[in-house]
C-alpha cells in the first residue's frame, strides 16, 4: 500500500549527528519524490531507544561555522518532517527525550511501546539549554499551552500512560505491537485523498512552519550566540562527562 519504513540507525543511542540529520532528509525526500509511496513510519532500529535526541558533541567545543551548518541541517529536519506530504506515523519502540521527542510530535500520528521506562518529552532544561520557540509550538500544538509550559519548564519526561493522557502520544501499546499498530493506523489515514489530506495538514501546520522560515538566519543567529556562552559550553561539557563516565 506505499509505505515505507524509515529506521533511526546510529547506535548507542541513536543521536542526531549532522551525518544522521543529513540521510534522513536525504530519505525522505527520496521517498515524497516516489510516487509508489504515500506513508512512512518512522521507527528505531537500536532496542529501547528510539532517539536521544540532538547530538551534544555537535554543539561542543566545535566552530561557529559547524554550530551554525548543524543548526541549519536540525531546523531542515524538523522542516521536512512537519511539512511532509506523506502520512508519516511514530512507532516509538524506545525512550524518545529532547530531539527524539521533536522528530515523533512531527509525525501525524503517535503510537508508544508500553514500557515504563520508555519516557519521553523536550527535557532541554535540564541540560541547561533552552528548547527553541519551533520547539515549543511543535508541544503546544501537541498538547496545548499549560501542560506544554509547565512540560518545558520543568523539563518532564512522560511515561507511556502519562505521555497518552496529556496527549503527546495517541496510542499506547504492547512493546510487541508497534510495528502492527503503526500499519493499520496507516490504513486509515491512506482511506482519506490524498490531495484533501495534505491541504488540510498544510492549513493546520504552515503558519507554524511559517514562523521559523520567516527568521531561519535569525535563529541560527540566536543559537550561535547561546550555544557559544561559557556557561553553556560549561554545562554541556560536565554532561558529556558523565554520560563517558556511565559508558566507562
Amino acid at each position: 500500500m506505499g509505505v515505507a519504513v524509515i529506521k533511526l540507525k546510529n547506535p548507542p543511542v541513536n543521536s542526531l549527528s549532522l551525518e544522521v540529520l543529513t540521510e534522513f532528509v536525504i530519505s525522505l525526500e527520496k521517498l515524497e519524490n516516489d510516487k509508489t509511496f504515500r506513508g512512512v513510519i518512522v521507527t528505531s532500529d537500536c532496542p529501547g531507544i528510539f532517539s536521544a535526541g540532538l547530538d551534544l558533541t555537535e554543539m561542543c567545543g566545535k566552530s561557529q561555522a559547524h554550530y551554525a551548518e548543524y543548526w541549519r541541517a536540525v531546523q531542515e529536519l524538523w522542516l521536512r518532517l512537519y511539512l511532509s506530504n506523506l502520512v508519516l506515523i511514530a512507532a516509538i519502540n524506545g525512550v524518545s527525550p529532547a530531539g527524539g521527542c521533536l522528530m515523533s510530535l512531527t509525525c501525524d500520528y503517535r503510537v508508544l511501546a508500553d514500557n515504563p521506562k520508555y519516557n519521553m518529552g523536550l527535557n532541554e532544561t535540564l541540560l541547561g539549554i533552552v528548547a527553541p520557540s519551533w520547539f515549543k509550538d511543535t508541544l503546544v500544538n501537541t498538547v496545548g499551552h499549560r501542560t506544554a509550559e509547565r512540560a518545558l519548564q520543568l523539563g518532564l519526561l512522560f511515561p507511556p500512560a502519562e505521555a497518552l493522557r496529556v496527549g503527546m502520544v495517541d496510542q499506547v501499546v504492547p512493546e510487541d505491537q508497534v510495528h502492527s499498530t503503526a500499519l493499520s493506523v496507516m490504513a486509515q489515514w491512506l482511506a482519506v485523498p490524498d490531495h484533501a489530506r495534505q491541504l488540510t495538514k498544510n492549513l493546520m501546520r504552515k503558519p507554524t512552519a511559517d514562523r521559523l522560515v520567516k527568521q531561519r538566519d535569525a535563529d541560527i543567529q540566536y543559537f550561535l550566540r547561546f550555544i557559544s556562552r561559557d556557561s553553556i559550553q560549561k554545562s554541556l561539557r560536565v554532561y558529556l562527562d558523565k554520560l563517558r563516565q556511565k559508558k566507562g
